[in-house]
């Protein structure tokens, strides 16, 4: 069996590990030999190590929670059992992190532990989404289709996020060039173009100059203090950020922002809808699900309406009708929703519901591209004219009065 130690080696430091071996006292004995001395073997820590351990380069990706899903509801499909899925999954992920869970969920099983508990000992590679669809559809008998669909999110969400990133590559590319060229120009070329200036006391430097001139010199002897200032300041943002009040303002400005709040806001429902149609959908009640769901969607003024809807469907009302209660929420998806409540199909309508958004958000993104390709151009082109007129403007001035 797998035993999780902790020992002290000669130099007097802590080390941790796994080891192979028929019992504690074999591995104690085994640790010794090896000049350590044990100071934990059980099985029973082996959880919070590996919580703990740092891999490096095999970190639990959300590509390794859909190969693992998606292999996993194949071969459970196919009629072999859960172990022998599992220990297939282990030998073909022959390391990494994903490889030391498996192994994990794989013993408390044998154990007597359920699929679900086991995995809920993972927080750090397993979400309570997760957790609590597979522990509904342990339930139902249908665990294949139900890591199969949720698979299938997971491809989608995978798809929508690679959509949005690719459309903002572009802008992000261009504005690091930008402040690469003019950081260039700031340390490197303005000073040698300063001293020429110098030369000729008599020279009228037009303002743009001596504008540039002034940040120049500013940043190549005080660079220290931007650098520290922006420290300072993105520490106090940080900080800021994880108070109440600091979310609630940081929150609500987002999804205020000109067509980057748009995007948000169909970002979120996205993935609620799609989220909260799968937990409904594998038999989890849509009190718990709405629960759940309220910490998917990464902005505090939904979580806080989310949460509020739980309580008032916890009391009796309609989901449909809870949701009317706040604009966060757009009439097209409230109507969805009652209708789902009126059919009883609500998990299909929440699917379908996603698919809308998700379309929204493909034809945000395609304006958001549209227009922000001019606009970067016509800054690109002002920021240049400005770098020239500041550089070329005394050249001109100084070879005409000669």
């Amino acid at each position: 069996m797998k035993l999780y130690y902790k020992a002290i080696g000669k130099d007097g430091k802590f080390v941790q590990g796994i080891i192979e071996a028929k019992d504690p006292s074999q591995a104690a004995g085994y640790l010794r030999s090896k000049e350590f001395v044990p100071v934990r073997i059980s099985k029973q820590e082996k959880n919070k190590f590996l919580e703990s351990i740092p891999i490096i380069g095999h970190r639990a990706s959300s590509r390794d929670i859909l190969i693992f899903t998606r292999q996993l509801s194949a071969m459970l499909s196919a009629g072999l059992t859960l172990i022998k899925s599992l220990d297939i999954l282990k030998d073909q992920l022959n390391k990494g992190l994903m490889s030391e869970v498996i192994d994990g969920i794989i013993s408390d099983i044998e154990e007597g532990e359920s699929f679900s508990s086991a995995i809920s000992k993972f927080p750090k590679v397993f979400s309570p989404i997760y957790v609590s669809m597979i522990k509904a559809s342990e339930s139902s008998g249908l665990l294949d289709k139900a890591l199969s669909r949720f698979a299938d999110d997971l491809e989608k969400e995978q798809r929508l996020n690679s959509t949005v990133k690719g459309a903002l590559l572009y802008p992000a590319i261009v504005v690091a060039g930008m402040v690469a060229v003019a950081a260039i120009m700031m340390i490197f070329v303005m000073p040698t173009l300063s001293e020429l200036y110098k030369s000729f006391p008599d020279a009228q430097l037009p303002l743009p100059t001596q504008i540039v001139i002034g940040v120049s010199n500013f940043t190549v002897k005080f660079w220290p203090v931007p650098v520290i200032f922006l420290v300072l300041i993105s520490l106090f943002f940080r900080r800021w950020r994880r108070t109440e009040a600091g979310r609630l303002i940081f929150d609500s400005l987002i999804l205020k922002l000109p067509i980057f709040g748009t995007l948000i806001r169909k970002l979120i429902l996205t993935k609620l809808s799609r989220t909260l149609g799968l937990l409904v959908g594998t038999g989890t009640l849509v009190v718990q699900s709405l629960e759940q769901v309220a910490d998917v969607t990464g902005n505090i003024h939904y979580k806080n309406a989310i949460v509020d809807v739980s309580k008032r469907v916890e009391k009796g009302e309609s989901m449909g009708d809870a949701m009317s209660h706040y604009a966060l929420f757009p009439p097209v998806l409230i109507q969805l929703i009652k209708s789902g409540e009126q059919t009883g199909k609500i998990d299909e309508i929440l699917v379908k519901a996603s698919e809308y958004f998700e379309g929204e958000v493909d034809e945000t993104v395609k304006t958001l591209t549209t227009a922000m390709e001019p606009a970067i151009m016509v800054i690109l082109g002002i920021g240049v004219a400005f770098l020239v007129i500041s550089v070329l403007t005394p050249i001109y001035s100084l070879i005409s009065s000669f």
